[in-house]
C-alpha cells in the first residue's frame, strides 16, 4: 500500500496544480486530483504557495480545515466509487446523490464518514472499519441498503 509522507501528499498536490496551470500533460490521478482541486476554489492561493504552505500546521481546535487532508479524502473517495469498496459504497453514494441533487455534495456527505471512520480508527489503533464507514453513510443518506 502506498503511504506517502505529509510532504510528498501535499508537493502532489502542489505539483499537480502547477502542472496543470502551466498547460502540462497530467497522469490520470492528477487529472483527478485537478478535477477535484477545480471544485475548491478557495483552495487555490494555497496551492499558488507552495513555499509558504508546505509545512503549515491546521489546527482543527482553531476551526481550521487542512485543505490537503480535505483533498486527499476526496481522492480516497473517488478512488473507492471507481472500485465500489468497500463493497455498497456507491449505492451509498447515488442514494446521497439523490438527496442532495449535487455530486459535490453527496461526496461530502461520505467524507465526513470517512473521517469519522479514520478518526475511530486512530482513536482506537485499528483497522478502518467499513460497518463503521457504511453505517454512518446510512444514517447520512436516511436508508438501509438491503445486502
Amino acid at each position: 500500500m502506498f503511504a506517502p509522507s505529509r510532504d510528498e501528499a501535499r508537493r502532489f498536490f502542489f505539483d499537480t496544480w502547477m502542472k496543470y496551470r502551466r498547460g502540462e500533460a497530467l497522469t490520470d490521478l492528477e487529472a483527478v486530483a485537478v478535477k477535484v482541486i477545480g471544485l475548491h476554489p478557495e483552495y487555490h492561493a494555497v496551492l499558488d504557495q507552495p513555499d509558504r504552505h508546505l509545512d503549515r500546521d491546521y489546527s482543527p481546535e482553531g476551526g481550521e480545515m487542512n485543505p490537503f487532508l480535505h483533498l486527499s479524502l476526496h481522492l480516497a473517495i473517488e478512488e473507492q466509487l471507481s472500485i465500489d469498496q468497500p463493497h455498497g459504497i456507491r449505492a451509498h453514494y447515488q442514494r446521497l446523490l439523490e438527496k442532495t441533487g449535487s455530486e459535490h455534495d453527496a461526496k461530502h456527505l461520505v467524507l465526513e464518514c470517512l473521517g469519522e471512520t479514520i478518526w475511530q480508527a486512530q482513536r482506537y489503533g485499528t483497522p478502518p472499519d467499513d460497518k463503521i464507514y457504511l453505517g454512518c453513510l446510512e444514517r447520512q443518506a436516511g436508508f438501509r441498503l438491503q445486502d
